[in-house]
């Protein structure tokens, strides 16, 4: 059987500050290729320049990636600031749709970091454009120096930082084998209220939601807040998550 295809959405970019581009983090292509065994293929986010049926009539599933820009506000009826950008309304316009339309046909998704609040908002859900600032949580972006910038050391940068509380018995739970994992972080907005369709399976120490599957999906429709792609290959918890999205995979290439 040939390899199953995945689409990995990518993020608008400007190179040198002028040149349009449309990037990818090679992690995603790495955990897809070396975890899933599937074939990566990278597609814009961007409505103009991806067309949405044509896309899932070639691939046998979508990656959600994560993002510097965050999910634009107005998509869950909140105004924008300055100070929360940069934004990508692009990616906002085709990725909340994709997401709908890949749960409703069964097609496997898994949204990881910015993917995974994209999952939120497109079933109804809002985000909190800096998390940190709520009662009682912590600082869940990633490190930096006394200097303000970022830790040079992605060692540091990636290191598994807080533990996540998953649902007993739950997906997460049965797909780990334990009800507690250790998860890294670097993300400033985060899940406020979940969507209709959003059910919490893990939630960190400090009451961030961390993990969350699409009710009733007829496939595989997983989303996690850390980044999962980090290390996929040796990191046990975000081995197991690649290897379960594999195994969807190749499921639906088989049903196909």
């Amino acid at each position: 059987m040939k390899r199953p295809v995945v689409g990995v959405i990518a993020n608008a970019h400007r190179v040198e500050r002028r040149f349009t581009a449309q990037i990818v983090g090679e992690r995603n292509l790495r955990a897809v290729a070396e975890v899933c065994g599937a074939l990566p293929v990278i597609f814009a986010g961007a409505p103009d320049i991806t067309d949405i049926g044509a896309l899932l009539e070639v691939v046998d599933g979508v990656l959600l990636t994560g993002a510097r820009a965050n999910v634009h506000p107005t998509r869950f009826q909140t105004e924008a600031h300055p100070k929360h950008e940069p934004y990508d309304e692009a990616r906002d316009a085709l990725a909340l749709t994709l997401a709908e339309v890949c749960v409703a046909r069964g097609v496997p998704i898994f949204g990881v970091c910015r993917g995974f609040q994209e999952m939120n908002v497109a079933f109804g859900g809002s985000l909190h454009p800096e998390i940190r600032e709520l009662p009682g949580r912590m600082n869940h972006r990633m490190p930096r120096l006394e200097t303000g910038e970022i830790h040079p050391d992605p060692a540091v940068i990636f290191a598994d930082r807080h533990d996540v509380h998953l649902v007993p018995g739950g997906a997460f739970a049965q797909l780990f084998g334990k009800e507690t994992i250790r998860v890294n972080s670097l993300h400033g907005q985060g899940i406020l209220e979940p969507g209709k369709r959003i059910v919490v399976e893990g939630v960190a120490e400090d009451g961030t939601i961390e993990a969350i599957r699409i009710a009733d999906a007829p496939g595989f429709a997983l989303g996690v807040q850390w980044h999962a792609e980090h290390d996929a290959q040796r990191n046990p918890v975000n081995r197991a998550l690649f290897q379960a999205f594999g195994e969807a995979l190749s499921a639906r290439k088989r049903e196909a």
